[in-house]
């Protein structure tokens, strides 16, 4: 869009003159280019943007400049054009720069400068850009001397306000701490190599971390090649820390170490503090106050068959009102942790610093001590446990025709698997689902039937992308890897569980109490249009414009249903879609197209459910554990962490998993697999094992003599030359050339020949408007100026 023409006679009052000023020393870029009442140009306008994160919103950007009327339909329009050119994207209400920090962000702090001033980064950085930006410590003197600001030190993870750097040439932030979230000092993890004479280095598994020195008196029974804890003795401002080791948790070579060193290099906390422990053995089993007797409701629990807490149980009968003929009433009981985890109770500000239970193939770091998590809130079979429950009752086409909670007592009446149900289903039922198959079982699939109705009607996004699981030996080394089978019983509780959280948000929207949701942004146009350029190279069309559903990648879903680029299409979508998070601001839910939605069902091993049952306890009148004003006045700040807890948890059980697959394989170098080709980039290709879950490299440099060229719209490498390439999903044969179990990376060759690629594809290379890229060096040759 072209800039707006000022009006040369436009006439500033008194009024308009001081809003401008106000405007201005708010708004640092609009100091030397702004015209009160006319919309900016865009590269005052993106520098408004990238230095005001707080008041990026179409209002407060229409207030800051003074717009009003027409002039707001104009900036509208503006900021339209600069979503669709990629330059900014929008994150709840406010518009950012892509891949901008959001205002509030945890960070570590991993290094000094050469001033001696602290760097921090996020703590989960999954941006496909590259590396995570550096930030800037900011800690005033003044400060540090009255106490009112948390000084942070190396090691440590912050909770920190962000600003946009106004120097160039050094972090593109700076950051003032907000609270420090946990000192590492004392738990820094590496592996140790001895040196000749004693003593030995620490290596960091960290790929930001530092070397440490280790005096050989401090040592302790570290072997070389151990994986160890160390205690930082010293963080000088100059030279390498030291440090002494306190705990050698075993040889890097053992697979059962491997989860140990996701939870130290992502700062997962795992061992509970002795007072957060006295108070979960002090806890009491619940009474009766305020609470339903529901002990005579036949709820069941239908879990993995090795879950060790069970926090929903379901039911289901026929509606019997005559209002509701062929209706459905469902019910879901959730465990009532709200009871015993008390707002800033050590068990309630230890699970805040968790945010989630984290489940590693060997073992799973739990939010809440045991003697919560598996015995007082577990729903047992045949026990007395507390819940809140959701009493829905649905219309025969899966309709919702109204809902209510309750503070109950139950008492679950069996203990399921989920292939157990669904094997009774079947028409194979065992001693114990054999006599509840018609009073319990049936009428739970008939109410799955039922809500089934409404999950088509609402058309959720229903993308293919089955998760493999890792099943370990007793001695902790890897047996297999396969993916489980999607039953119909898994579809029953995912779709009860959904409606459950539902009725949640609805229930405190209804009661104007504050909550903190779980939403789902729309793909941003940028992406959107990736995906659409990467479609049309397959003759697949996606509709433009900006009110996308979920039901438009579902029909480009089904048109490449059993094509052989199914995988790659599903993973594409994937790829386009943008991260839930949790938030205060309610934006909807695009993937499950919900207009409303909070995670309720989960509170044994969620944060965020736990605050959704606080909330639902204060604004139903429930009894004690409600939602406290305190809490009310920062689920801002709750709903940033337990967001960056949750991509921790993810990014540290992804890297597991990568780091027991590359173990796994070690020892298979020089073996031939089928892959299949994952990711395409100008630096070359990911491959993915199918039959192990597991993801390799393959840089350009080895994939032959030609000049292999990037096309980013049809992800595909192709030789300029010779015209044959490799394309997003294509089957391959690769050669193990390198595992390195620490950092969970393979390394392949190529065996297989590339495919000729599409005429349309090599005319575009000639035309030179594609990247190339130098994929080997030629005898005698040079690459063009260019490519080097």
């Amino acid at each position: 869009m072209s800039r707006i023409p000022r009006d040369p006679t436009e006439r500033r009052t008194k009024s308009a003159g001081k809003k401008q000023l106000r405007a201005a020393q708010a708004a640092p870029a609009v100091k030397d280019a702004i015209i009160h009442g006319a919309v900016p140009p865009r590269d005052v306008l993106m520098r408004f943007i990238a230095e005001n994160p707080q008041q990026a919103s179409k209002r407060e950007i229409a207030k800051a400049f003074g717009l009003k009327g027409e002039a707001r339909v104009e900036l509208k329009a503006l900021l339209r054009s600069l979503e669709e050119d990629g330059l900014v994207e929008k994150k709840r209400k406010s518009l950012v720069r892509p891949g901008a920090l959001p205002p509030v962000t945890v960070l570590d702090i991993t290094i000094r400068d050469i001033d001696g001033e602290l760097i921090g980064r996020p703590a989960e950085w999954l941006d496909d850009d590259g590396v995570a930006p550096a930030v800037l410590i900011r800690q005033s003197a003044a400060g540090k001397a009255k106490g009112k600001a948390p000084v942070g030190g190396l090691g440590d993870r912050v909770l920190a306000k962000i600003f946009p750097a106004k120097e160039r040439g050094g972090p593109a932030y700076t950051a003032r701490i907000i609270k420090i979230l946990d000192k590492r000092k004392d738990a820094v993890l590496g592996v140790f190599r001895a040196t000749p004479g004693g003593g030995g280095r620490l290596m960091p598994i960290d790929k930001r971390g530092e070397e440490v020195l280790v005096d050989a008196e401090f040592t302790g029974d570290a072997k070389d090649g151990d994986l160890v804890e160390v205690h930082l003795a010293r963080l000088g401002r100059y030279g390498l820390p030291r440090a002494q080791v306190q705990t050698v948790i075993g040889s890097v070579a053992s697979e059962k170490a491997i989860s140990m060193i996701a939870i130290h290099a992502h700062g997962i906390p795992h061992v509970f503090p002795e007072r957060v422990l006295q108070e979960a053995d002090a806890a009491e089993a619940a009474t009766m106050a305020h609470r339903e007797d529901w002990r005579s409701l036949p709820l069941v629990t239908i879990d993995p068959a090795d879950a060790k807490d069970h926090d929903d149980a379901v039911h289901a009968e026929p509606d019997p009102s005559p209002d509701n003929p062929g209706g459905v009433i469902v019910t879901v009981a959730i465990a009532d942790v709200s009871w015993y985890i008390r707002a800033k109770s050590a068990l309630d500000l230890e699970a805040l610093k968790r945010g989630n239970s984290v489940y590693f193939p060997d073992r799973v770091v739990p939010m809440l001590p045991e003697r919560i998590s598996n015995d007082l809130c577990s729903l047992k079979e045949g026990v007395d446990r507390p819940a809140l429950a959701v009493r829905m009752r649905f219309s025969k086409e899966g309709r919702k025709a109204g809902h209510t909670f309750h503070r109950i007592m139950m008492r679950s009446a069996a203990k399921l698997s989920y292939q157990q149900a669904q094997a009774a289903i079947d028409g194979s039922p065992d001693d114990k689902t054999g006599p509840i198959l018609e009073p319990i079982l049936k009428p739970l699939w008939e109410g799955y039937r039922i809500l089934s109705r409404g999950r088509e009607r609402r058309q959720p996004l229903e993308l293919d992308m089955p998760e493999r699981k890792i099943i370990l030996k007793p001695d902790g080394t890897v047996d297999r890897v396969f993916v489980p089978e999607r039953l119909d019983a898994h579809k029953l509780i995912e779709e009860m569980m959904i409606q459950a959280n539902v009725a949640a948000a609805e229930t405190l929207e209804q009661k104007r109490q504050a909550l903190i949701y779980r939403v789902h942004d729309q793909p941003s146009l940028a992406k959107q249009e990736s995906l659409r350029e990467f479609l049309a190279t397959l003759d697949i069309s996606l509709a433009k414009g900006g009110a996308m559903r979920a039901n438009h990648f579902n029909g480009v879903l089904a048109r490449a249903d059993g094509k052989p680029f199914e995988t790659m299409v599903n993973e594409m979508v994937l790829r386009s879609q943008s991260q839930a998070i949790y938030s205060p601001e309610n934006i909807g839910h695009f993937g499950l197209n919900l207009v409303r939605y909070a995670h309720f069902t989960s509170p044994i091993r969620r944060y965020a459910d736990l605050v959704v049952h606080r909330a639902l306890v204060s604004s139903l009148g429930l009894g004690e554990g409600g939602l406290t004003p305190q809490e009310e006045g920062v689920l801002d700040d709750i709903a940033a962490e337990i967001s960056t807890f949750e991509r921790r948890a993810m990014a540290a059980e992804r890297d597991t998993v990568d780091r027991l697959i590359a173990h796994h394989l070690s020892g298979r170098v020089g073996e031939e697999f089928d892959g299949r080709v994952s990711g395409v980039i100008k630096a070359g290709l990911f491959v993915t094992l199918p039959a192990y879950g597991a993801d390799g490299f393959i840089p350009i440099s080895t994939l032959g003599r030609d000049y292999f060229i990037y096309d980013e719209a049809h992800q595909a490498l192709s030789g300029e030359k010779t015209g044959l390439g490799y394309r997003l999903g294509d089957p391959v044969r690769v050669k193990l050339a390198e595992a390195v179990p620490l950092a969970g990376a393979l390394r392949f060759e190529m065996l297989s020949e590339g495919r000729k690629m599409p005429t349309a594809m090599r005319s575009f290379h000639k035309a030179g408007r594609r990247d190339r890229v130098n994929a080997g060096k030629r005898p005698g040759t040079r690459p063009p100026r260019g490519r080097r």
